[in-house]
């Protein structure tokens, strides 16, 4: 596999940097090309979620994204150290009813020296949203890399 820069050990520029192409990523809803980010090995916890390996990775995206429709995000450096990274996030998305949710959640990353992640645990929480309350419609801008996001 390809490596994947920045590499670890990560300072506050480069931690900023992983961040933002795991957003950026995870906004293009494309399975495979997310799933290239970590390691054939790697492993997950999502939720209640247990996956191991690339391969389940692209599956469980695959599904996320055939329900969760209109989905968008935006990650935020928490901390980091070493070959971790802790951020925290928010998504939208609506569900084939029409329904428009919120989730709010936290992750820990850990990385192999070549940038891949090799583990990705992620609590969420969903919280039910009218359409007006939006305020994640897309891609983030490029002029609002690194803006904080609210906390609600």
């Amino acid at each position: 596999m390809a490596p994947r820069p920045p590499f670890p050990p990560f300072d506050e520029e480069t931690a900023r940097q992983k961040v933002q192409a795991a957003e950026d990523a995870w906004n293009t809803r494309d399975p495979e090309r997310v799933a290239l980010a970590y390691t054939e090995d790697s492993v997950w916890r999502n939720r209640d979620r247990f996956l191991t390996g690339r391969a389940e990775i692209t599956a469980f995206l695959r599904e996320k994204w055939s329900r969760e429709l209109d989905y968008a995000l935006r990650k935020e450096l928490w901390s980091f150290g070493g070959n971790r990274i802790a951020v925290r996030f928010q998504y939208e998305h609506r569900d084939d009813s029409g329904q428009w949710w919120r989730s709010y959640g936290n992750e820990l990353w850990e990385f192999t020296e070549d940038g891949l992640m090799s583990r990705r645990e992620a609590g969420i929480n969903d919280v039910r949203i009218d359409e007006a309350d939006r305020r994640i419609l897309g891609p983030r801008p490029e002029s609002e890399h690194g803006v904080p996001f609210p906390l609600r």
